[in-house]
């Protein structure tokens, strides 16, 4: 019965949602207090709802009900609890439950934390975030139900995908999810400013918050999708230009871009047209991240669904929802046009450059990304566009970004001073340069690409520190008063020179595969690595394959590892289970593979200098984020409008 009562709380959120998507709006355009009103309610009302639905499934979960049809399907008993959580969202139904109650915790968010946006603005998004809601509840309730039951239950679910049984699980979707869906509040700004015909330095001020929490979360979530195919998948990568990667890839781009897009429009009431662009566009791309994984036109470890229907519908939706927006950009962006003007050596003129290179990456990407899937939808030859492409496109786009993320803040508005900022800028080029003759030095002579990253990670890195330090003269008390978002700024651009180092560092690794037998040594990154056994473990839920692998420097004992090879006989699937030991400075990496019948396996082992900082980068780039958001000047908001929301016309002046 407790599922039921789920279901039904589902079903009852579809016509609030309606309710929301239609009267809040009327109401705005008449002016009505109470209509406009009603749109708190009904947001706070279905996240209420759907929460409800959510606990119910995750119940059901809990208590190993095999008479709902998802429970069955993705979960058994044996499971470890935190496994049978995440067994939730670890499948396509479960995911989509996931998505709705996200996206009502944001509209529920903004219903209650949103008592200083002019009431019309705040009843525009609130129906445009209802509208979204409406069509994914739709989307659920006619093709994706997980409140299904069984007239037959099973003794025994089937159990949970064991890629997926990790514990990292519980948390990547979550993350995920959060960004990919909070972008979709920066969206609804984007077209409540177009419905209304205002854009100006206050709506910027109002969206920058919403977009920023999303963008920390999506930075969060895709460090430990890359952090989790690096450890679980046993592949000694970290990304693979998987076409579910570069799904969640695109709106990251796209959303740092808009990041700094809406920062010139709240400073210089400039770039509103473009701003308002990229906050569609942003949504758009984890709208069609969406597809890509639900549709069945991927085959992935990420992608759950493989139902036409589904996909048929996702596309619908994609229409409506993309291409109303867009229609009614083409439509209103004119009135849009105007602000403030500023030189092309600018602060503005940087931030520009910033966006052009993101959305051209991401551009890139998407093209990299569709282009074999467009190719087979027209009957073309299948294509398979992997890392070189990408390594040959996308990159070459970063380096001049790369270049002026360091300069970016040294200029000035409206007008910069380019050669005094590179002044400025000596010390961090001069330190570039030592670094990358070092690394020349040490590896005698290359990889140049390499060791050109390395420089590029030192300017960007030197760089932030150059420019806080000047700012606060190393006195803590200019330190203190300094605003937050500096602060943040200063350490999101450190965490993505770190990032960048840790990639270019990659070079470097060191790979050696050899079947080993007990006694067996083999030499790597400085370690000498000792197979003393080989063994089996049992355990509830697998079989294992174990190796004791001890770790020697010299006649220094550092460690034992354990890499292993599991059988998991409910699901009959095999998975490995890498073991690393890192230093933050290098990872040793092992992965146990086929034994050879005589005794022995096959062990992979991989020395990998800086990879850890990949994943600190993307930490310290959160952590920005999250100090930013805590600026004292995002909390407080503007207290009015530029001009009356009704004067389309003087938006454009």
């Amino acid at each position: 019965m407790i599922i039921e009562l789920g279901h039904f709380a589902l079903i009852l959120a579809l016509p609030l949602a309606l309710i929301q998507a239609t009267v809040p709006l009327w109401g705005a355009e008449r002016r009505h207090a109470g209509m406009m009103a009603l749109g708190d309610l009904t947001a706070l009302a279905q996240f209420a709802l759907i929460a409800l639905a959510f606990a119910t499934l995750v119940n059901a979960y809990i208590t190993s009900d095999f008479s709902v049809l998802n429970v069955a399907e993705n979960s058994s008993s044996a499971k470890p609890l935190i496994y049978k959580i995440s067994g939730v969202w670890g499948n396509h139904e479960g995911s989509m439950m996931l998505w709705v109650l996200i996206l009502t915790l944001f509209g529920a968010a903004v219903a209650w934390f949103g008592d200083n946006l002019p009431a019309p603005l705040k009843a525009r998004v609130l129906a445009v975030q209802a509208m979204i809601g409406a069509g994914f509840f739709l989307f659920i309730l006619f093709t994706s139900d997980p409140f299904q039951r069984l007239a037959d239950p099973p003794l025994e679910g089937n159990g949970l995908n064991p890629v997926l049984q990790d514990p990292g699980l519980a948390f990547h979707p979550p993350m995920l999810y959060l960004g990919y869906v909070g972008f979709a509040v920066a969206f609804a700004f984007a077209v409540a400013a177009l419905i209304e015909g205002k854009v100006d330095a206050a709506w910027a001020r109002w969206v920058r918050p919403w977009t920023l929490a999303a963008w920390c979360a999506l930075t969060i979530g895709i460090a430990m999708g890359s952090w989790w195919a690096y450890y679980t998948l046993g592949w000694g990568g970290w990304w693979f230009w998987d076409p579910v990667e570069n799904a969640s890839f695109m709106p990251w781009l796209v959303g740092t871009a808009l990041l700094h897009s809406a920062i010139v429009v709240e400073k210089r009431d400039a770039l509103k047209g473009w701003t308002v662009l990229l906050a569609i566009l942003t949504f758009s791309l984890s709208l069609i991240g969406t597809f890509l994984v639900r549709s069945g036109v991927l085959t992935s470890v990420h992608a759950f669904a493989l139902d036409p229907r589904r996909g048929l519908f996702i596309l619908v939706l994609l229409a409506v929802a993309i291409g109303g927006s867009l229609l009614l950009y083409a439509v209103r962006a004119p009135a849009l046009a105007g602000g403030g003007l500023f030189a092309p050596i600018s602060r503005e003129g940087a931030l520009v450059l910033n966006n052009v290179l993101l959305t051209t990456g991401a551009a890139t990407v998407f093209i990299g990304t569709l282009y074999p899937l467009f190719l087979d939808a027209v009957g073309g030859p299948k294509l398979s566009v992997g890392y070189p492409f990408f390594d040959r496109t996308f990159v070459p786009i970063m380096v001049p970004l790369l270049l002026a993320v360091a300069v970016g803040p040294f200029l000035g508005w409206k007008r910069g001073d380019l050669r005094g900022a590179l002044e400025r800028l000596w010390i961090a080029f001069g330190l570039a340069l030592a670094l990358g003759a070092i690394a020349l030095y040490l590896s005698q002579g290359g990889p140049i690409l390499a060791v050109g990253g390395l420089m590029l990670a030192a300017w960007v890195g030197f760089g932030a520190i150059t420019e806080w330090v000047g700012r606060t003269r190393l006195s803590w008390r200019r330190a203190l008063h300094l605003p937050r978002a500096a602060h943040g700024m200063t350490l999101a651009h450190l965490g993505l020179a770190v990032t960048v180092a840790g990639i270019a560092a990659s070079a470097w690794q060191v790979e050696r595969i050899a079947v080993m037998h007990p006694g067996d040594n083999i030499a790597i990154g400085g370690y000498t690595l000792h197979l003393d056994r080989l063994s089996g473990l049992d355990t509830p839920s697998y079989h294992a394959e174990r190796a004791d692998i001890r770790v020697t420097a010299g006649d220094r004992a550092i460690t034992v590892m354990h890499p292993e090879k599991r059988h998991y006989p409910l699901e009959q699937m095999t998975r490995g289970e890498t073991a690393i030991r890192t230093t933050f400075l290098a990872d040793l990496y092992l992965a146990l593979g086929d034994d050879d019948g005589k005794g022995g396996a096959t062990i992979r082992a991989y020395w990998k200098p800086l990879v850890p900082w990949i994943w600190i980068g993307a930490v310290f780039m959160a952590l920005g984020g999250v100090l930013s958001l805590s600026d004292r000047r995002f909390r407080v908001g503007v207290a009015r409008r530029a001009a009356p929301a009704s004067a389309v016309t003087e938006a454009g002046e």
